[in-house]
C-alpha cells in the first residue's frame, strides 16, 4: 500500500469471514483510521484478524457532517479506509458523500475489489447477466413501491434488488400484480453463510413458496427479477416460423392454436404476436 495520504474503499465479507482478501487485511492494518458504518460490527471483524487500527463511525445519519472532518484529516496526510457492515461500500451503503468530497478536494481514492451481495447472487441465479440493473432497496411505502415497479415492468435487463425479510412477501406480491404471475424471480438468502439458499420460481409460485415457511424469508436477501421480454422475443423461433406458414393459409386464431399445440407454447402469446407483427390476409 502506498504511504501517501489516500482514501481506500475496502470491501468486507458478506457472511463468511474467509472471503476477505489479503490486500484488504493489509490495508486495514496499515491505515491510520477506519471509517465504518457500525464500529461494533466492524470490531468483530478486526478482532478476528487481530487488527487494532482505530475506528470512526460514518453512517447515513452523520456522513455529510463527518465527511468534511475526514477530508481534513486526509489533506493533512492521513490514510483512511472506508468499510461498511458487509460487502462493498457505497453499494446501498454509506460513502458517496465522502468519496465525492475527496474527489473534489483532490484526495486520491483507491477502490479494492471484493465481496458484493448483488454480484454474488446474480452470478448464481441463472438469469441473464450480460445486462442487469441494480436498484438497491425498493421504497418501503406501498404506493411508492408500486409506482417504482410500474416504471420498471418493461425493463429488459435483469433487475437486482436488496430486500428486508419483513417486506419480502409484500414486494413479491406486488411483483405478481405489476409484472405478472409468470415473471421469473430468484430469491438469494444468507449468501456465503450456513443457511445460504438460492431459489428460482415464477412470481406467483414464489409467493406461495415463501408463505409456506417463515424461514424462507429470513436473513439478508437479494431479490432478482428476469427482464421483460416482448411476446415475440420470448417465443421460440421455430414456433414463429410455423405460425407464419399456417397464417398464410388459415385465420390467425386457428393458426395460433395449431402452432401452440405443435410447439407447446401459449396460444394467447402467439395470437398477440400475430396481431402486432403480421400483416392481415388479403
Amino acid at each position: 500500500m502506498s504511504q501517501a495520504a489516500a482514501l481506500y474503499i475496502v470491501p468486507t465479507p458478506i457472511g463468511n469471514l474467509n472471503d476477505i482478501s489479503q490486500r484488504a487485511l493489509e490495508t486495514l492494518q496499515q491505515v491510520d483510521l477506519i471509517a465504518c458504518e457500525d464500529t461494533r460490527h466492524t470490531a468483530k471483524l478486526l478482532s478476528h484478524y487481530q487488527i487494532s487500527t482505530p475506528t470512526w463511525a460514518l453512517h447515513d445519519h452523520n456522513e455529510q457532517y463527518k465527511a468534511e472532518q475526514l477530508v481534513t484529516r486526509l489533506l493533512a496526510g492521513h490514510r483512511i479506509a472506508l468499510v461498511s457492515d458487509a460487502g462493498t461500500p457505497l453499494i446501498s451503503d454509506p460513502g458517496y458523500h465522502l468519496v465525492n468530497r475527496c474527489r473534489n478536494a483532490g484526495v486520491r481514492v483507491f477502490a479494492l475489489p471484493g465481496p458484493c451481495a448483488a454480484v454474488t447472487a446474480l452470478s448464481a441465479a441463472g438469469l441473464a447477466t450480460d445486462r442487469f440493473a441494480f436498484e438497491g432497496f425498493l421504497p418501503a411505502k406501498d404506493k411508492a413501491r408500486h409506482d417504482k415497479l410500474e416504471l420498471l415492468k418493461e425493463e429488459p435487463r435483469t433487475l437486482v434488488f436488496y430486500e428486508s425479510p419483513r417486506r419480502l412477501l409484500d414486494t413479491v406480491a406486488e411483483l405478481v400484480s405489476v409484472m405478472g404471475p409468470e415473471r421469473q424471480l430468484v430469491v438469494a438468502r444468507e449468501l456465503t453463510k450456513t443457511f445460504e439458499s438460492i431459489h428460482s420460481l415464477p412470481a406467483a409460485e414464489m409467493l406461495a413458496w415463501l408463505k409456506e415457511d417463515d424461514n424462507r424469508h429470513r436473513g439478508e436477501i437479494v431479490l432478482m427479477v428476469a427482464g421483460h421480454q416482448p411476446d415475440g422475443e420470448s417465443l421460440p423461433a421455430a414456433a414463429l416460423r410455423t405460425l407464419a406458414l399456417l397464417r398464410a393459409e388459415l385465420p390467425l386464431k386457428k393458426a395460433a392454436a395449431l402452432t401452440a399445440e405443435i410447439h407447446g407454447v401459449k396460444k394467447n402469446a402467439l395470437y398477440k404476436y400475430g396481431l402486432e407483427q403480421m400483416a392481415p390476409l388479403e
